[in-house]
C-alpha cells in the first residue's frame, strides 16, 4: 500500500516523501481512512510505529480544505500529550504538514513563561498541541477559546493516566463542543484506557496493530544481573568494551540521574542529564546536543520515557528498573523505532528481581540473561570472599574472645595484692599526659 491510496492531497504526499517515508505503517494505513470517514477512533499501537502521522495527516488535510478568512483564528484541533518533550515532537511534525496548507500550529506546556504563549494564541492558530495542566491555565484565564474544536486527540493516553491527568482531561473536555471527532492513541491498552474511551468517545472504531503491552520486535533485550553497588562500573564497561557512542540511560530519581552523570564524567565518558528539575530550555538544548553526538550518554528519568524521538538510537539502558512494568515498554521503545534495530539492556540487582518478574509477566516472555566477560565472575568471587571473612569473624562488630582456662582461677594472696597496688598507681601517674603550658605557665 502507498500513501496515494489513502486519499492524501499532493501537498501532504510531498511532505511525507520529503521525510523519507516509503509507505504507510500499519497504524497509518488503518487509522487514516477511519479519520477521513469522521468516526471516533480507539487505536492501540507500539511506540515508534508512526502514530503521530496517523492522526496528523488526515487532520491537517481536513482543516486545510476550509482555511478561515478571519484574522484571529480559533483552535480547530487540539492534541493532548503527557510531557513537554512529546509536545515538542508532535508540534514539530504537525508544523511540517500544516505549513504546506497554510495552517498555523502552536504548542502549550508548563515550565516556561505563559505570556509568549498568550501572544501566539492572540495572533490566531488552527492547531494546538498541549499538556493538560497548562492548557487548563489558559482556559481558566480566558486566553484560549476551545469552542470551535473539531478534533480532540489524546496521544499516549495511557501515560497521561499514569501521571494522574485523568481529572484534567475530563475538565478539558468540558470546554469543548459536544459535536467533535475524538481520537485516542495509546501504546498499551488497559481497562483504564477502555473506561476513558467509554467516557469521551462515541461508538469508536477500534484499531490495534500489535498485541497488548508488547515490546517492539526490533529491540534486542538483555538483562545483566549485578550487585547494586557495581552498576555504574558495569555500565562504564559495557559502554567502553561495546564501543557504544549514543546511549540513553534511565534512572529512577532526579538525584540518581545527576549522581550517575557525575560518576560517568569521572570515568571519562561524556554524559549529561535531563529531568523535571531542569528548565525546559536546558532540557531542549541538552537533547539537541545529544542528537548531534556531543554527549555520549544521556541520563534521564521517566519524564523522558515518552516523546523522545531520536533517529536510529542504538542503545537504551535501564540503570534502575521502573516501578511500573508498562514503563519498561515505553523506555525501550526509544530504540528500534520505525523498523530499525536496537538494543535494550537492564542492569538488575538482587533487590529488583520482583520488578523484573513483573516486567517478564507483562511482556509474556523471559528476557535473556547475559554476562560481560570476567565482570560477573569477579563480582561473585569478591562477594563470596567477603561472606567467608564475615563467617570466620562471626557476627558484625564482634571480637573473638580468648578461651578461658578450665576450672576456677585462684586469687593472688592478699599480701601480693597489697604489694602490687602502689606499683599500679605509679604506672598510671607516669602514663598520665603532661599538662599543657599556656601563657601563665610560661610567665611563672
Amino acid at each position: 500500500m502507498s500513501f496515494d491510496s489513502l486519499g492524501l492531497c499532493a501537498e501532504l504526499l510531498s511532505a511525507v516523501s520529503a521525510r523519507g517515508y516509503a509507505g504507510p505503517t500499519p497504524i497509518q494505513s488503518q487509522a487514516i481512512p477511519v479519520i477521513f470517514e469522521g468516526c471516533d477512533l480507539l487505536a492501540g499501537a507500539q511506540t515508534g510505529t508512526g502514530k503521530t502521522a496517523a492522526f496528523a495527516l488526515p487532520i491537517v488535510q481536513i482543516l486545510g480544505e476550509t482555511v478561515p478568512t478571519e484574522k484571529r483564528r480559533r483552535p480547530r484541533a487540539l492534541v493532548l500529550v503527557p510531557t513537554r518533550e512529546l509536545a515538542a515532537q508532535v508540534s514539530d511534525e504537525m508544523n511540517g504538514y500544516a505549513r504546506r496548507l497554510g495552517l498555523r500550529s502552536t504548542m502549550i506546556y508548563g515550565g516556561v513563561t505563559i505570556q509568549a504563549q498568550i501572544e501566539r494564541l492572540h495572533r490566531g492558530v488552527d492547531i494546538v498541541v498541549a499538556t493538560p495542566g497548562r492548557l487548563l491555565d489558559h482556559a481558566e484565564r480566558g486566553t484560549i477559546n476551545l469552542s470551535r474544536v473539531q478534533f480532540l486527540v489524546l496521544d499516549e493516553a495511557d501515560r497521561m493516566l499514569d501521571l494522574g491527568f485523568i481529572d484534567d482531561i475530563l475538565r478539558v473536555a468540558e470546554y469543548l463542543p459536544e459535536k467533535r471527532q475524538t481520537l485516542l492513541f495509546s501504546a498499551t491498552y488497559s481497562q483504564t484506557i477502555k473506561k476513558l474511551a467509554d467516557e469521551l468517545l462515541d461508538n469508536p472504531a477500534k484499531v490495534e496493530v500489535a498485541r497488548r503491552s508488547i515490546t517492539a520486535d526490533g529491540v534486542n533485550q538483555a538483562v545483566y544481573e549485578v550487585e547494586k553497588s557495581r552498576k555504574r562500573e558495569l555500565l562504564s564497561s559495557l559502554i567502553r568494551t561495546g564501543g557504544w557512542n549514543q546511549v540513553l540511560v534511565f534512572a529512577r530519581t532526579r538525584y540518581g540521574a545527576d549522581k550517575l552523570t557525575g560518576e560517568l564524567l569521572l570515568d571519562g565518558i561524556k554524559a549529561a542529564a535531563i529531568h523535571s528539575n531542569k528548565s525546559q530550555s536546558i532540557r531542549t538544548r541538552t537533547l539537541a546536543e545529544f542528537k548531534r553526538g556531543e554527549w555520549r550518554v544521556l541520563v534521564a528519568t521517566d519524564v523522558a520515557a515518552r516523546g523522545l524521538d531520536i533517529e536510529r538510537l542504538p542503545h537504551v539502558v535501564n540503570y534502575d528498573l521502573p516501578q511500573v512494568p508498562e514503563d519498561y515498554v515505553h523506555r525501550i521503545g526509544r530504540t528500534g523505532r520505525a523498523g530499525e534495530d536496537g538494543v535494550a539492556v537492564s542492569l538488575v540487582s538482587r533487590e529488583e528481581q520482583s520488578l523484573l518478574q513483573a516486567i517478564e509477566k507483562l511482556i509474556k516472555r523471559p528476557i535473556p540473561r547475559q554476562e560481560l566477560a570476567e565482570f560477573p565472575q569477579y563480582a561473585a568471587r569478591r562477594s563470596a570472599g567477603v561472606r567467608e571473612k564475615k563467617l570466620a569473624a562471626g557476627p558484625a562488630g564482634s571480637k573473638k574472645k580468648q578461651a578461658k582456662p578450665q576450672g576456677k582461677q585462684q586469687k593472688a594472696p592478699a599480701a601480693e595484692q597489697a604489694k602490687s597496688a602502689p606499683q599500679k598507681r605509679k604506672k598510671a601517674v607516669m602514663q598520665r599526659p603532661a599538662p599543657k603550658t599556656g601563657r601563665r605557665g610560661q610567665r611563672s
